[in-house]
């Protein structure tokens, strides 16, 4: 029997218009099914709680009398259960959830570091005909640099060649008309950018 069924049939029963044979279809289901026997049982407490108020205030017509009637009644209802879709959402997606765990850490990690210190960083492996002159970096013209340079806290002045990326962290990036730069720019200037930059290079170490 479909409890959707059941839960109609409950309320004819308890108003005396099911019939006898339907009746006995039911409390077979009741007995089968928790669920709607726990209903049932909640629909009769209620009905007999109602009952009794009744009785004993035959004539509570005024309003107080008629908001403490209601307040007894809804006290007396079952609590209702706290739905908890989190949980079940990450019952039902365990990749997705360990995903996101791993991207809050990390989020969380990275983003307690932002803006810690304004030290310059220059990394690369050819850095020997590079110019630091205080929070700037030069690329001279003429030169060329083999690999990938990454600048952090300065700024980058490229006016001969980088065979690589050049990326530029809470800095800025110049390029002069004699530059050539054989790989990709970036620009990272935002927490969000910088996390997902340490992120994609967290993986390409893990791969390599």
């Amino acid at each position: 029997m479909n409890c959707n069924v059941a839960i109609v049939w409950i309320r004819d029963y308890m108003d005396g218009e099911l019939p006898r044979k339907d009746i006995l279809t039911l409390k077979s289901h009741l007995l089968s099914c928790p669920a709607c026997r726990s209903r049932f049982e909640q629909l009769e407490r209620t009905e007999a709680l109602l009952f009794t108020a009744m009785k004993e205030e035959p004539y509570a017509t005024d309003q107080a009398a008629s908001e403490a009637l209601n307040r007894r009644i809804m006290e007396s209802l079952p609590k209702p259960k706290r739905q908890r879709t989190w949980t079940r959402w990450v019952r039902r997606h365990p990749a997705a959830a360990a995903a996101a765990v791993f991207v809050l850490v990390m989020l969380a990690s990275f983003t307690s570091s932002w803006d810690k210190s304004s030290e310059l960083i220059v990394r690369g492996s050819d850095l020997q005909q590079v110019v630091i002159n205080g929070d700037t970096v030069t690329v001279p013209e003429g030169v060329s640099v083999n690999g990938d340079l990454t600048i952090e806290n300065g700024t980058a002045d490229v006016r001969g060649d980088v065979n690589g990326n050049v990326t530029v962290i809470d800095g800025s990036l110049y390029t002069a008309s004699t530059a050539h730069i054989a790989g990709q720019t970036k620009e990272i200037d935002r927490a969000l950018d910088w996390f997902w930059y340490k992120v994609t290079q967290t993986f390409s170490g893990l791969t390599n």
